[in-house]
């Protein structure tokens, strides 16, 4: 990455669940002296404690954390919300830090921070039924014409056979009056900081007995308890994730409570499996293995001899 002269750093920590992010992050802090931005998109909500492993009251005495318990369920909260929340957070940290940590597992999260998204206009009324109309009445080849004639550069990127990505690309030029292709970024959003992202890995069986040691303890803590409290809201997206979906379902007695568990450590192994394969996509990720001594010191090299 190319980034402005700055003698501010972000420190990125990333990995999977259960891969020691919040003990590391702490460290660091206390080593520069600052403090922590949580990208965890689940330990946002006041409501969820158990079932998303946030940090406890004696971690974050530790150190400060921003991000944590800081929405409602009931809120809805985006990926760009995060990123507008974040920089504006970041701008005020860095005025009187030079370092500042994010830690998370949640990778679109880190990306909003590291890279931001494509910033589009508001779709108006009724133009994305008049297209999926014109799509089941005229087929795909009329609006890949369509897209051809107004937005050639995008026409030439585009998989011309998903209608979804035709469709949204004609919806934005006849919401803006202008194409699609120059709404998107031609890289990275230019941050006003240094950013150091360092991963945290571990062997695939060492972080599965992780996690399942985790859901137990989980259990222990009053995890079905909790669940149990937020049965009334059970229809919020933010319910629908994984140790609570599962005990859901417990509830409503289509399986026993050792089944629900089963269920939990498997769909959290599977969920630890999709952020490897997010992160593992991320070139500029440096990698630490997690599972031995003197990963906080490690990081703090890393990131020393690259600011």
């Amino acid at each position: 990455m190319n980034y402005p002269p700055t003698s501010k750093t972000l420190i990125v920590i990333a990995g999977p669940t259960a891969s020691g992010k919040t003990a590391v992050a702490i460290e660091l802090a206390k080593h520069y002296k600052t403090v922590v931005v949580s990208a965890d998109s689940r330990q946002f909500y006041r409501e969820m404690s158990i079932g998303t492993a946030k940090p406890s009251h004696e971690e974050q005495a530790a150190a400060r954390h921003y991000f944590i318990d800081s929405l409602s369920i009931t809120e809805n909260y985006t990926a760009g919300d995060y990123e507008s929340d974040g920089l504006k957070l970041l701008d005020e940290l860095f005025k009187t830090r030079d370092v500042v940590i994010l830690a998370g597992g949640s990778g679109l999260f880190i990306k909003a921070i590291c890279e931001g998204f494509d910033s589009f206009p508001d779709i108006k009324p009724g133009i994305r039924e008049k297209l999926n109309d014109e799509f089941l009445n005229k087929g795909i080849a009329y609006l890949q014409d369509k897209l051809k004639l107004v937005d050639p550069l995008y026409y030439n990127q585009v998989d011309l056979n998903n209608s979804q990505r035709v469709i949204r690309a004609l919806e934005v030029f006849e919401s803006a009056g202008k194409p699609y292709s120059s709404f998107r970024k031609s890289g990275s959003g230019e941050r006003p900081f240094l950013i150091v992202k360092v991963g945290l890995g571990i062997d695939r069986a060492a972080l599965y007995e992780r996690i399942n040691r985790r859901v137990d303890e989980m259990i222990k803590q009053g995890l079905v308890e909790e669940v149990r409290s937020l049965l009334p809201y059970r229809h919020l997206n933010a319910l629908n994730t994984v140790g609570y979906a599962e005990l859901f379902d417990y509830f409503d007695h289509k399986t026993d409570l050792e089944t629900a568990i089963a269920l939990i450590k498997q769909n959290t192994r599977r969920f630890a499996k999709r952020q490897m394969t997010w992160f593992n996509k991320d070139k500029d990720i440096t990698w630490v293995p997690a599972d031995k001594p003197g990963v906080a010191n490690n990081i703090i090299q890393i990131a020393d001899s690259l600011v």
